[in-house]
């Protein structure tokens, strides 16, 4: 499946809204901030810019971090990007046509 650019905005700032994130947002005491970080098989993935792209199999769940001490961490789906290893990137959300890329944060 592909994904464009319009769709990837869109389904970022669903994630992160679902997540009680936004740009603005910041964390208080030890919560990550809202810079939309996702945790899957021990590595720590952010948001790209990657405008298209294509999902492939389901890889497991994906760890979003709390946005707030209000705001608990939450799961995802996480998916292979076609084309990418893992451990570089994956796309993550509820369904793989919802899912947005993430980079893996160095």
């Amino acid at each position: 499946m592909t994904i464009t650019r319009g769709a990837l905005v869109v389904a970022v700032a669903a994630l992160l809204a679902a997540n009680g994130c936004t740009a603005s947002s910041g964390g208080s005491g030890g919560s990550a901030s809202c810079a939309g970080l996702v945790t899957y098989d021990n590595r720590d993935y952010l948001p790209t810019e990657k405008s298209v792209f294509t999902v492939g199999e389901r890889l497991g769940t994906a760890r979003v971090a709390e946005c707030a001490d209000d705001v608990p961490e939450s799961r995802t789906g996480a998916y292979r990007i076609e084309g990418t290893d893992p451990a570089e990137g994956i796309a993550v959300g509820d369904s793989a046509t919802e899912a947005a890329p993430m980079a893996v944060h160095r």
